[in-house]
């Protein structure tokens, strides 16, 4: 089987030696070197070239070298062709991490205290245990499942909203537009794990961060484009909202006269919530590859329809 990699080269060359001595079936060529591009069946890419498939006119999938495929232009790509996106072990951990990280320094008041700091100010103030701070998280999918289990394993109140309906162990689960604001209404912590579609583009606005209670937290871990800056700067100078916890933006990264990289009230990381993690992400795509040459679905094909 003959696969190309297109993405970030040192992880390509590691890829290429791991399946060298795992899988030497599968040959993997890293792009711009495609071997013959008419033998090539699978595209592995975070982006793939202009026109793909007069570049690999026998090609039978594409897919992404990351959680989403939302970076895909699928109105370019051939309609039946399948798009799959990465799951594996390494990125759902990093999630989790990061997601407790921010949801844990949020609710222990950490903004506030590293304002302190800046301005040599010994001051306490009131805490709450987990079990009254409520923490809602948009996106149930694998990584909104998993950063929620660990949430509720802290003793958290924990909600989830997704598009369609779902039930999770201690969660309470709400569904569809018209249950978007009684779920809002009991956030304390709002985290966004939503993939990236037209319904969700431009989603944490001033609307939305009204529904919220007064002071709530915001934690954006999915995709940059569904955040209104001017509207997420009001809501922190209002009052509405008291911090955010910032991964993703819309460009990445900011313009160094941004004012997000010095607002006292926003924490901000360049894209490291979740990564594909070297091994591990591989032998997922092995796997991948077997199914693939076994005639099973790939794990991670999205709905052309949704979008994810």
């Amino acid at each position: 089987m003959h696969i190309v990699y297109k993405s970030e080269a040192t992880r390509g060359a590691h890829w290429q030696r791991w399946l060298a001595e795992h899988a030497p079936d599968v040959q993997l060529h890293i792009w711009p070197d495609v071997g013959d591009a008419e033998q090539v069946e699978l595209l592995v890419a975070w982006q793939p070239p202009e026109d793909v498939m007069a570049t690999f006119p026998n090609l039978k999938a594409l897919l992404s070298v990351g959680a989403g495929a939302d970076q895909f232009d699928l109105s370019q790509l051939p309609p039946d062709l399948p798009v799959v996106r990465m799951i594996e072990p390494g990125l759902t951990q990093g999630m989790v991490e990061y997601v407790t990280f921010a949801v844990l320094g949020l609710h222990r008041d950490m903004p506030r205290y590293f304002q302190q700091q800046r301005a040599a100010t010994w001051q306490t103030h009131p805490i709450r245990t987990a079990n009254q701070r409520r923490v809602g998280v948009m996106g149930l999918g694998e990584l909104g499942q998993a950063s929620l289990q660990q949430l509720v394993s802290l003793g958290f109140e924990c909600a989830g909203w997704s598009r369609t309906p779902r039930e999770l162990e201690g969660v309470r689960c709400w569904h569809g537009a018209e249950q978007l604001a009684e779920f809002l209404a009991l956030s304390d912590i709002l985290v966004c794990l939503l993939p990236l579609t037209d319904s969700t583009r431009g989603l944490l606005n001033s609307e939305l961060f009204a529904q919220l209670p007064a002071g709530a937290a915001l934690v954006q871990v999915g995709r940059g484009p569904q955040l209104n800056h001017d509207d997420l700067l009001t809501a922190l100078a209002s009052g509405q909202l008291s911090a955010a916890v910032l991964d993703v933006t819309d460009p990445e990264p900011l313009p160094p006269e941004h004012p997000f990289w010095q607002h006292p009230a926003i924490w901000l990381t360049p894209h490291i919530a979740s990564q594909t993690q070297t091994d591990s992400a591989v032998a997922a795509l092995l796997d991948n590859l077997r199914r693939y040459q076994r005639g099973e679905p790939m794990v991670g094909l999205i709905d052309r329809n949704r979008g994810y």
